[in-house]
C-alpha cells in the first residue's frame, strides 16, 4: 500500500494526531480495546467453544477483525486499532485508518487497471482514494453465531481504464476451534494458548460482461495490522532457487531499498523487522511465495502465523505499483509492511506492521465467483512448543527469530 505517504501531505486527525488524541490502552489489553470500540461502533464478539479465545469484529468498518485475544489473566490484544480515526467520527480524505487484523480490500492499487484512481488522473496522493465500499460504511450482516459472522456487500467500481466492474462480496469471519488449530498447524503444543480465526472472502461478478485481462482484473487483498515492538521479527519462507529461474527472492522497491540491518535473506527464509520505526515494504512473487508468513515478538513471546489459499497453478497476480505498467499481472502474492516516520519530524501512522495476502487476478464470467481464505494465528506458551511450530511453519526457530536483528 502507498497510503502511508499521506502523513507527508495531510494534517487530518487520522493522519497526524497520534500524539494529541486518544492514547492507546494501558498495556494493550483486549478488554480495554473492546471498551473503546464499543464507545464508537457496534462490536461483534466471537469466541471459540472454550470461551477463552475471542475476536472483535466491526460491521461498520467493513466487517474487519479489529483485534483478538488468547484470553487468560492478562488478556493480550494483538490487533492494531486506529483510535484517532475511530474517535474522530468524521470521514477523512483518501482513507479512514480504522486498523484491524483482517480487512478486505481489492487490488490493484496502481497502474492502468487500478481501482484507487479515476481514469486519467495522475498517480499521486492528491488523486489516490480508497474505494468507498472498502473504506466507509457498514456491510450487511447476513447471519451470525457465537463463533462466526457473515457479511455481504455489493459495489460497482470503475477502474483506471474505464471498465465498470459489478461486484458482490460475501465475507465470513470465523473463530477456529482448538482442534482446527491443531489440524492446520500439525500440533499446537499442550502448553500453548492460541487464538485463531479465518476470513473466507468470496467475490462474484454480478455484471453482464466477463472480467478480462485486456480491460482489467481485480484481486482479493487481505491486510492485517498488528502491534509492533522493538523485538518483532517478520519471517517469510520462500521457494529457493536461482534468480535466472525464479526471479528475485524479494521485491523491496516499494519505498526504496530496505537497509541490510532491516532485511536479511537467509535461505529459505526472509527476515524483516516489524518494529514500527522505519517505513518499508517487501513482497514475494508467485514463483517464490509459499502459503504462509509470520512473525515473532520476542518481548511479548508471541508467535503470529498467517496462512492463505494459494492455487498451485496460479501465476497472474495484479501489479499495484503507481505507474503505467508493462506487466500488469506480475504482482506480488505476499506483502509485509513496517510502519515508521515517512519523513524527518513526521509521526508514523500507527505505528504497526502488516502481513498481507492476495488472490490471483480474477478472470470471472458473469455469475462466476472465487474465494480467498486468509487465516491468522496468535500463539503464546513455552518456548520449546513455539520453536517447534515456528520451525514447521516458518522454517526458522525461535532463537533465529530472536537474534537475527539483535546487535
Amino acid at each position: 500500500m502507498r497510503w502511508w505517504h499521506l502523513l507527508v501531505c495531510l494534517g487530518s486527525a487520522a493522519c497526524g494526531a497520534a500524539d494529541r488524541t486518544t492514547p492507546p490502552a494501558p498495556g494493550g489489553q483486549f478488554e480495554s480495546d473492546v471498551a473503546f470500540l464499543k464507545q464508537h461502533t457496534e462490536v461483534v464478539l466471537l469466541t471459540d467453544p472454550s470461551g477463552t479465545s475471542q475476536i472483535a469484529v466491526a460491521p461498520e468498518y467493513q466487517g474487519r477483525v479489529m483485534t483478538s485475544t488468547t484470553g487468560g489473566n492478562d488478556a493480550p490484544s494483538f490487533g492494531w486499532v486506529g483510535r484517532d480515526a475511530i474517535a474522530s467520527r468524521e470521514r477523512q480524505p483518501h482513507i479512514n485508518v480504522f486498523g484491524g487484523e483482517d480487512r478486505f480490500w481489492l487490488g490493484p492499487e496502481g497502474g492502468q487497471y487500478s481501482v484507487f484512481f479515476k481514469p486519467g488522473d495522475p498517480f499521486d496522493l492528491d488523486h489516490w482514494q480508497v474505494p468507498d465500499a472498502l473504506d466507509w460504511g457498514g456491510w450487511d450482516v447476513v447471519s451470525r453465531s457465537p463463533a462466526a459472522v457473515r457479511f455481504r456487500k455489493q459495489t460497482s467500481l470503475v477502474n483506471y481504464s474505464g471498465t465498470r466492474l459489478q461486484i458482490e462480496i460475501d465475507r465470513t469471519v470465523r473463530v477456529l476451534s482448538a482442534a482446527e488449530v491443531t489440524s492446520h498447524l500439525g500440533s499446537s503444543g499442550t502448553g500453548v494458548r492460541a487464538v485463531a480465526f479465518e476470513s473466507s472472502n468470496t467475490v462474484t461478478n454480478v455484471g453482464k460482461e466477463p472480467w478480462q485481462p485486456k480491460s482489467g482484473l481485480v484481486s482479493v487483498w487481505i491486510l492485517g495490522m498488528f502491534r509492533p515492538s522493538p523485538e518483532t521479527t517478520i519471517a517469510i519462507p520462500f521457494v529457493p532457487g536461482p534468480e535466472s529461474a525464479f526471479g528475485p527472492v524479494v521485491n523491496d522497491s516499494y519505498f526504496g531499498k530496505v537497509p541490510n540491518d532491516r532485511l536479511v535473506i537467509r535461505e529459505p527464509v526472509i527476515f524483516f523487522r516489524g518494529d514500527g520505526q522505519y517505513r518499508s515494504k517487501i513482497g514475494l512473487s508467485p514463483s517464490r511465495a509459499l502459503p504462509v508468513a509470520g512473525s515473532f515478538d520476542a518481548a511479548a513471546r508471541v508467535l503470529t502465523l498467517v496462512q492463505y489459499t494459494r492455487p498451485p497453478d496460479a501465476t497472474d497476480y495484479v501489479n499495484s505499483m503507481w505507474e503505467m505498467q508493462r506487466e500488469p499481472y506480475k504482482g506480488d502474492v505476499i506483502n509485509s509492511y513496517n510502519d515508521g516516520p515517512p519523513a524527518p519530524g513526521k509521526p508514523p501512522l500507527g505505528p504497526f506492521y502488516e502481513l498481507e495476502t492476495s488472490s490471483p487476478a480474477l478472470s470471472l464470467s458473469p455469475g462466476q465467483h472465487y474465494t480467498h481464505v486468509h487465516r491468522t494465528f496468535h500463539l503464546v506458551g513455552p518456548e520449546s512448543d513455539l520453536d517447534r511450530i515456528a520451525r514447521a511453519s516458518l522454517k526458522a526457530g525461535i532463537a533465529e527469530l530472536t537474534s537475527t536483528f539483535r546487535p
